[in-house]
């Protein structure tokens, strides 16, 4: 356990895998500022930590998140972070890899979070959706940068236009979702998904990811360049040579995130 206060966000760890649970069932785990603080404050942790490798993001209770918590906005709450966005995540996630676990409901800021990890595993009864532009507002988290990164643009285009619900079983089939599985394992199917991934090099996993997040924003003259520049960092360092001790002795490598 951390010492990140455990009344709306649980966090725990289990060897290199951190899991963090927003815990306001009787909200449908609905994002306020507090909320959003304690995220980005687990967020901190998991890149800070070197024993930590991924992250698994979840909701307590029956749903993963139905975003903002209007409650709080219409009193006056400043619910995204400054610089962070909403969950303290969607304008700034980690530089460690980052599941959403999803069971039920991920609507609205609660889908832009979910599209703001790097993989979605979900229940098959899970519904996802982007339902702003009824109410008059835009999906401004994330939601209409990211969706069409993550399935055919015009399908979410008219997602976003329609405000329509997305099942679960179609999210797969557009490559949205990564795992599908029986309602109420999203967790365990996450955990075991995780631990797959965290079996692999810390450095590794995290310079992965910033190539992937940002070469599309990379000029064609920099694609190299930027590339090995990330590539010497992981190639100097103490886990590459214990990966090729490792596989040179026949063992399973000791990683040390540096």
């Amino acid at each position: 356990m951390t010492d990140i206060p455990a009344e709306k966000v649980i966090v725990t760890r289990e060897g290199a895998l951190m899991i963090v649970t927003v815990n306001r069932p009787d909200r449908r785990n609905a994002i306020d500022h507090e909320t959003s603080c304690a995220i980005a404050e687990a967020m901190d942790l998991l890149d800070s930590d070197p024993a930590l490798s991924i992250g698994v993001l979840t909701g307590a209770g029956e749903h993963f998140c139905a975003g903002m918590d209007l409650k709080a906005f219409i009193a006056g709450e400043r619910v995204e972070l400054e610089g962070r966005g909403l969950a303290g995540l969607t304008q700034g996630p980690p530089s460690k890899p980052l599941i959403a676990a999803v069971e039920g409901y991920a609507l609205a800021g609660g889908f832009e979070i979910a599209l703001a990890c790097d993989m979605i595993v979900a229940s098959e009864t899970a519904v996802f959706g982007l339902p702003e532009a009824k109410r008059g507002l835009i999906a401004g988290s994330g939601g209409l940068i990211r969706l069409p990164e993550r399935m055919p643009r015009q399908i979410a285009m008219e997602c976003a236009l329609t405000g329509r619900m997305i099942e679960a079983v179609e999210a797969e089939r557009w490559g949205l979702v990564n795992r599908l599985c029986a309602p109420g394992a999203a967790l365990e199917t996450a955990r075991a998904f995780a631990g797959q991934i965290a079996d692999n090099a810390p450095l590794s996993l995290a310079a992965t990811k910033e190539i992937i997040t940002d070469a599309a924003r990379w000029s064609h003259d920099q694609v190299w360049e930027r590339q090995n520049e990330i590539l010497e960092r992981v190639i100097t360092s103490t886990d590459a040579r214990e990966g090729a001790t490792a596989f040179a002795e026949k063992r399973k490598p000791v990683w040390r995130g540096r």
